[in-house]
């Protein structure tokens, strides 16, 4: 084949997905590329289903003022739950959304709904919790009742706050936990070969994905420094704001990033433009 047909030949990625790494690899070794995988972290329900019900039994019975997604995995881990009840429980929570107006923080939460044949009121003028918060600061929330799906087990202070100072009363859900999918070791490898310049770029598909891999290279001596150094060298592609925004947090430079639709096809078309 032509090096038109595999643009990225030659070229060595590291991936740390977990949810879509067959997915996203299999899209980059198409064009060319050898892929490194290691996956950090991978996705859970939450432990403790009985304050997810109790969220979703309070919307049925008390439909929410607004309702905010933060995430696509929030709402699609709900209907399951809702499936798993058995009798009415997913359609009495389909119905009961329906008519709320629904903001979300990006494209994800949108596709979420569509696939119960919902759609977003609103999508926040930035896919960050900046954005949500810019797209709401100059209505009157005095007294509304919001529901919040939040990211993770991560409270979302910053919006939560937000929302209470404007006047807002806040009902949060933690759908979903995140978990640590590989050992330690498997990590100092993937660190190892980051140091070693063993690969030309590194690919980040979620905050989480970040901060695990700090999280260990934090116990090697000097290992915040060194990685800093590594990453320096190659080129870090991140798969949207909110990663982008996480990586310059550690001090990582952000060599490539889609411009406006921030999933993964966009992502390798970048690192295509880019290594080619």
């Amino acid at each position: 084949m032509s090096t038109e047909d595999l643009p990225l030949r030659g070229r060595r990625i590291a991936l740390p997905e977990s949810r879509e790494l067959d997915l996203f690899a299999d899209m980059l070794t198409k064009r060319g590329s050898d892929v490194l995988r290691c996956p950090l972290v991978s996705i859970h329900d939450a432990p403790d289903s009985a304050p997810v019900l109790a969220w979703m039994q309070e919307l049925i019975a008390q439909p929410f003022d607004q309702l905010i997604f933060l995430t696509g995995e929030g709402l699609r881990r709900m209907v399951a739950l809702a499936e798993r009840q058995g009798g009415s429980l997913r359609d009495d929570f389909v119905t009961a959304l329906a008519p709320i107006p629904k903001l979300t923080r990006g494209p994800k939460p949108g596709a979420a709904l569509r696939k119960i044949g919902l759609k977003a009121d609103r999508v926040a003028v930035s896919p960050t919790t900046e954005g949500v918060i810019e797209t709401l600061k100059a209505e009157n929330l005095v007294g509304q009742r919001i529901g919040v799906q939040l990211y993770g087990t991560d409270p979302n202070l910053k919006l939560v706050v937000f929302l209470q100072q404007a006047g807002a009363l806040v009902s949060t859900v933690s759908p979903y936990i995140y978990a640590d999918d590989v050992e330690d070791a498997r990590v100092d490898q993937l660190i190892d070969a980051l140091l070693a310049a063993e690969v030309d770029a590194v690919a980040f598909t979620s905050a989480t994905q970040v901060r695990r891999l700090f999280q260990i290279a934090r116990r090697r001596e000097q290992g915040d420094a060194q990685l800093l150094a590594a990453l320096r060298r190659l080129k870090v592609a991140a798969v949207g704001p909110v990663v982008r925004d996480e990586l310059l947090a550690y001090g990582v430079q952000v060599d490539l990033m889609p411009e406006s639709s921030f999933f993964m096809k966009p992502l390798v078309r970048e690192l295509v433009k880019v290594l080619s």
